[in-house]
């Protein structure tokens, strides 16, 4: 038994494909170490403060981590799985990849496969199939940012704070945010089944999925000159969408308006700076950005503003989320706008999203952003000067008392 033993474990630490399989990793790390020393492909414009070079400040040689126990479980899975023949080498790095990122202890700090970065890009862009709710990582639940407005899972009375407990019958106990999109989403026509918790209340809800076709923003006209813009999430296109109907509100005459960001899980940090210039002098700081090292930044407005004359007031729910909570906080501290509703959301971070030449994603959690006056929001979300909740009952009776509160300040 002991010489049987102790061949078999000399051939498998000579084996072949495990030492090519060293030399790959040892040459991916070493292209992994040039790359991330070089410039960044991002989704916002070269010119915007979000273009950043990675810092090359800690090299893989400064860091003492043994990766021996690394490759011997790969040797172990590929050698002695049942069914090693069914492995796929790039899932197993992928979801090494994902494990290491996820050990981080952050939810906004993901790693995502090709597959799902590209259904992230098409989310942004403003289409997909699946029942149209933005979730996200709380008190350790899944749990509903907010429906949009519109999609199957509005229309089925899905609800911000709603913690998400099933996916067709699938505990989602330490299940990540991107394999509950990835289970949620799907093909048109086809049903999921959530179990939701809502309070006290769990409750199961069908929901047929759809083409999601996102328009983010929408203008509705009121009496007393007043302007309803409601955006919903801020995308690739929110910008030249608000353009389109802030043309309507001034060649119309409107000088009072009510910016209703409910809902809104938030989006593209340049496009919600950009908006935010509208209502304040050019040169105001939107935010501030905190980094590791406490240094802080303002990312300032660079538009002249269009809306600056108007009287506004903002409606904010708990499922109004990172960039529409720093347009409210902008407006609030730069313009004394008030802001009526609920508490939001509360997320308070910054992550970048750096899209991988194999077409894979990282977003990563690299600052912390404050409002003008330096309130930091995470966790605790902006409390309006004007609470106004929104019960069951209103909802089933189509009343809308915060728009209501939000109009008579208004007059």
């Amino acid at each position: 038994m002991i010489d049987s033993e102790m061949n078999y474990k000399n051939k498998r630490g000579f084996n072949i494909k495990d030492l090519l399989a060293k030399i790959v990793f040892i040459l991916v790390v070493f292209a992994f170490g040039i790359w991330v020393g070089q410039s960044v492909s991002l989704p916002f414009n070269q010119d915007s403060p979000l273009s950043i070079k990675l810092s090359n400040n800690q090299t893989p040689e400064e860091i003492k981590v043994d990766f021996a126990p690394f490759w011997d479980v790969w040797s172990r899975i590929t050698a002695d799985y049942l069914e090693r023949n069914k492995i796929d080498p790039q899932k197993l790095l992928y979801g090494a990849i994902s494990g290491m990122v996820k050990a981080v202890g952050d939810p906004y700090t993901v790693f995502l496969d090709p597959e799902n970065n590209k259904e992230f890009e098409l989310s942004l862009a403003g289409s997909y199939e699946g029942v149209g709710i933005e979730i996200a990582v709380r008190d350790e639940k899944l749990v509903v940012v907010a429906p949009i407005g519109g999609t199957p899972a509005d229309k089925a009375g899905v609800r911000a704070g709603d913690f998400i407990l099933g996916i067709d019958g699938q505990d989602t106990f330490d299940m990540t945010v991107q394999d509950a999109v990835q289970k949620i989403r799907g093909e048109k026509g086809k049903s999921v089944k959530l179990t939701l918790q809502r309070e006290k209340k769990v409750f199961e809800v069908a929901i047929t999925r759809d083409q999601i076709v996102l328009k983010s923003v929408e203008f509705k006209a009121f009496e007393g000159g007043t302007a309803h813009l409601k955006i919903t999430r801020f995308g690739d296109n929110t910008v030249t969408e608000w353009n389109k109907e802030v043309g309507k509100v001034m060649s119309q005459g409107y000088k009072k308006i009510i910016l209703d960001m409910r809902n809104n899980p938030g989006g593209r940090l340049d496009q919600a700076i950009t908006i935010a210039g509208d209502f304040v002098p050019a040169g105001s700081p939107i935010l501030l950005e905190e980094d590791a090292s406490g240094k802080k930044t303002p990312f300032k407005s660079e538009n002249q503003p269009r809306l600056s004359g108007y009287k506004v007031v903002i409606l904010i729910n708990k499922g109004s989320a990172s960039a529409s909570e720093i347009v409210a906080g902008a407006l609030r501290d730069l313009n004394s706008v008030k802001i009526v509703g609920e508490t939001s959301f509360g997320k308070g971070t910054v992550q970048r999203v750096d899209d991988l030449p194999d077409g894979s994603g990282l977003h990563i959690t690299f600052a912390k952003w404050l409002t003008p006056s330096g309130t930091w929001v995470h966790d605790k979300g902006l409390k309006p000067d004007v609470e106004v909740k929104l019960t069951e009952d209103d909802i089933k009776n189509n009343k809308d008392p915060q728009f209501d509160k939000a109009k008579s300040l208004l007059q």
